[in-house]
């Protein structure tokens, strides 16, 4: 009797690219190009976001995250001189949270101009990231989330509880592919009940990585393509983490009996 191996989920960073080509879904089989959705939280705003923005289907704000996009979104437009004209262009579809960070000035503009505003001051045991995911899952046609990709801009540096949280809210939300972004690096969760392929993008990443224990130990983690390759190693905090490592191929591959967060840093300038 044939055995029921582990699914492949695929992995690539092409939303950072001018003109992305589109990747399969979770099975690596499937003839769906990627949904991206962008979440904005309350932080600042990575250079890249105007890319992400325009690679996107969805966009969402995450209560102070329609700030960040107010004030910041101007100044990582280079060919653009007037600031209004911009903030009007970059108009999101939602804004969504517990309205206790956002300006006033700022949700009136929004709601001005047509964005959608979601108060959900009423729940305080989930974060503004968490009811964002849950929003833009519920658009999904028949809750098939398997190509689905969620961006979150901003979603690292400031406070390190925050920061927790958001991860955290990755774990809530294993079976869905969502990346933590900042100008440094991203971060995304590899849930242990699939095998991954992560195909590197070498012109806006690497060659640093990580591969980080969450939740739980990893009893077993074995890797493909990067220097230090793991080989059924056992990581745990407190004992061995793989950080700073480096890949040395444009394919990793990750299998592992635990969820693991995969980290790679970005390059400030594209190789040409």
């Amino acid at each position: 009797m044939a055995e029921n191996l582990p699914t492949i989920m695929t992995h690539s960073s092409t939303f950072l690219l001018p003109r992305p080509p589109p990747i399969t879904g979770t099975a690596g089989n499937s003839s769906s190009p990627t949904t991206y959705a962008l979440i904005i939280l309350n932080q600042r705003l990575p250079r890249f976001s105007p890319l992400l923005w325009q690679h996107s289907r969805i966009r969402v704000c995450a209560d102070g995250g329609a700030n960040r996009l107010f004030d910041d979104m101007p100044n990582l437009c280079d060919h653009e001189d007037d600031v209004s004209i911009i903030q009007e262009r970059y108009k999101p579809d939602v804004i969504k949270g517990d309205m206790d960070s956002i300006r006033p000035e700022v949700l009136n503009f929004y709601r001005n101009l047509g964005t959608s505003i979601v108060d959900n001051s009423d729940d305080q045991d989930t974060t503004d990231l968490h009811k964002c995911i849950t929003y833009v899952r519920d658009l999904v046609p028949g809750g098939d989330n398997s190509n689905l990709c969620i961006l979150v801009a901003g979603a690292l540096g400031g406070r390190f509880d925050h920061e927790m949280g958001n991860i955290n809210t990755l774990c809530r939300f294993s079976t869905t592919r969502i990346v933590l972004l900042s100008d440094d690096c991203l971060i995304q969760l590899l849930p242990g009940t699939h095998h991954h392929e992560i195909h590197i993008q070498p012109s806006v990443e690497g060659p640093h990585c990580g591969l980080i224990p969450i939740g739980t130990p990893s009893g077993s983690s074995t890797t493909t393509g990067l220097r230090w390759n793991l080989d059924n190693t056992e990581m745990k905090f407190g004992g061995l983490v793989s950080t700073s490592n480096i890949v040395t191929s444009e394919t990793v591959t990750v299998q592992s009996d635990s969820d693991l967060l995969w980290t790679i840093s970005l390059r400030k300038q594209q190789q040409t």
